[in-house]
């Protein structure tokens, strides 16, 4: 009996080449032109236009993207961040977006454990993999804006405790029990005996989950707990050693991992790529040579952050499923297969 594959294995291309994916909001308002425009109508630094982001997103998953990735920014704080991330709630948006895809991963980057109730997360990331039909990464972290913590009850310098707390909660839940058991959380002082659980189970036996950045943990406890590390954006030498290290605890199994990169890509196909803060400017033919170069040293996915660039969103949409996807194909997308992965005789 075949196995279905997991989210995760709808990331991972096995000829060590990543597949691509997206960050929400697929917006350009970090941009000169929209800065100077935003600047000169009043209108506050780090929100996105979100006019037509279900058109964006279902136009990156008709193109072949192979994820879309959402984040976590309960509080908009202006002052010290000045970014709103992806501005709606984190599952509600992917609900939506559950229907508005048919292809693409979905995946949070992440949200932060800490500050929610974990059962509650539980049930909100099964439902979101049901909905999607198992199309569903929740990436986690343990958040790094201090300000949010007291007003949620939560305390900042306990967070790592929490995290960990929170990931055992999370499995709890979506076990599959038999006999008619219930979940059982000996430090809730929850057994099983009485029977309750959390609806609905995930597609799989569990959610994949990745873990982002340290997360207050150590890389020893995230290589046996994650199903996948979703790190920051390095250059290649840094990247080297991450990746090396990642490939070694993961050893006796393998689990992937997941990178973002903000992305200006000019209209000038030859432009050298040269570095911005947590990505890269540069045109196509050398976006395609430092991709293959991060496949090589053991990266599975990368998704761009398109909101650096001064381009409109959807022509460098357009030009990165022309010219780059075709180099990285999904599992489900290379040529001769069809959605499913199958390929076609």
């Amino acid at each position: 009996m075949s196995v279905a594959p997991t989210a995760l294995d709808r990331l991972v291309n096995a000829a060590s080449l990543p597949t691509l994916g997206l960050e929400l909001p697929l917006d350009n308002d970090w941009g000169a032109t929209r800065l100077r425009a935003d600047r000169a109508a009043g209108r506050p630094f780090g929100v996105p236009d979100l006019t037509r982001h279900a058109e964006l997103a279902r136009l990156a998953d008709e193109l072949g993207f192979a994820g879309l990735w959402v984040r976590d920014v309960p509080l908009y704080d202006p002052e010290r961040f000045g970014d709103a991330g992806s501005v709606f709630e984190t599952f509600t948006h992917l609900g939506h977006l559950s229907a508005v895809t048919e292809r693409a991963v979905l995946g949070t980057a992440a949200v932060v454990l800490p500050l929610r109730q974990p059962l509650l997360v539980a049930k909100a990331a099964a439902t979101v993999d049901v909905l999607s039909g198992g199309r569903f990464v929740l990436g986690l972290a343990s958040g790094d804006r201090p300000v949010e913590y007291p007003l949620f009850g939560v305390d900042f310098q306990s967070r790592g405790a929490a995290f960990r707390r929170g990931v055992e909660i999370l499995r709890a839940a979506w076990a599959r029990h038999i006999d008619g058991a219930g979940m059982e959380l000996p430090g809730l002082g929850l057994d099983a005996d009485r029977h309750l659980d959390v609806l609905p189970k995930p597609t799989g036996p569990s959610v994949p989950l990745a873990i982002a950045g340290h997360a207050q943990q150590s890389a020893e406890w995230i290589s046996r707990n994650a199903d996948a590390s979703l790190d920051y954006p390095r250059p290649l030498g840094a990247l080297r050693l991450k990746t090396r290290e990642w490939q070694e605890l993961t050893a006796g199994t393998p689990k992937p991992y997941l990178t973002p990169m903000q992305l200006d890509l000019t209209r000038d196909p030859s432009t050298a790529a040269t570095p911005i803060r947590l990505g890269l400017r540069t045109g196509h033919q050398a976006l395609i040579d430092r991709l293959r170069a991060m496949g090589e040293l053991g990266v599975a996915h990368v998704s761009f952050n398109l909101r650096p660039g001064d381009r409109p969103v959807e022509e460098v949409l357009h030009e990165l499923a022309e010219t780059v996807l075709p180099h990285f194909p999904s599992p489900g997308t290379a040529a001769g297969a069809d959605a499913t992965g199958v390929v076609a005789s």
